[in-house]
């Protein structure tokens, strides 16, 4: 059986002081993001939850930190990190407060998930091409195993869409809590008629941070 573990980084600096980050201008978790990174760590070094075999991430610090934080607690090694786990490049809009964002490159007319955002970025569909493409190439790698990926938000959902056949644009499963769990398990017929299947064990579970001030975003 395979296990894909999709866990949403830590609350970021660019989150509290709101700003479109990537490649060149994220700065990592901030304080609480830390906190809650930790509370995950804690609480699956007492569950035991999950043990992985392998532990995949982005290559954009918020998320490295946050595998480099939850690792005592799962195993695999450390993160294999790639850039085709890295959150919807934002082109040009990278460095942009939101509000600036908003005020340049959103459109009256409603979003075209088939056009970038920003020149020089992606399409919403065209980052889920990339995911879709990752995620069949590391599942097909580690076929039988447990992969915990370290991801982003937009990585979670284009997952979930891949997965339960569902229109990116238009079945978006909602908000990720910073440090969320989400869980497909590639089923077998072992147990039921028909072929096998991947199938959504859970979302966006964040009991970890319950107590814990709610993140930025």
């Amino acid at each position: 059986m395979t296990r894909l573990f999709l866990i949403r980084h830590g609350e970021s600096v660019a989150q509290v002081e709101q700003f479109v980050s990537g490649h060149d201008t994220c700065r990592g978790l901030s304080d609480l993001g830390r906190r809650q990174a930790e509370a995950l760590r804690d609480r699956l070094a007492r569950t035991k939850e999950i043990q992985a075999d392998v532990v995949l991430t982005s290559i954009l610090p918020r998320a490295i930190e946050t595998a480099q934080i939850i690792a005592p607690a799962i195993g695999g090694g450390d993160a294999l990190q790639d850039c085709d786990l890295c959150e919807i490049h934002a082109g040009e809009a990278e460095g942009l407060t939101w509000v600036e964002f908003g005020e340049k490159y959103e459109r009256g007319d409603g979003w075209d998930p088939n056009q970038p955002a920003a020149p020089g970025g992606e399409s919403w569909y065209g980052f889920g091409e990339r995911v879709a493409r990752a995620l069949e190439r590391y599942t097909a790698e580690h076929s039988g195993k447990t992969i915990v990926a370290v991801v982003h938000g937009g990585i979670v959902e284009h997952a979930v869409s891949k997965y339960l056949d569902l229109d990116a644009a238009h079945n978006r499963p909602g908000h990720l809590i910073n440090t969320s769990i989400t869980e497909l398990v590639y089923e077998e017929n072992q147990f039921r008629a028909g072929p096998p299947r991947w199938v959504l064990q859970r979302f966006n579970d964040a009991a970890h941070v319950l107590d814990l001030p709610a993140s930025s975003r």
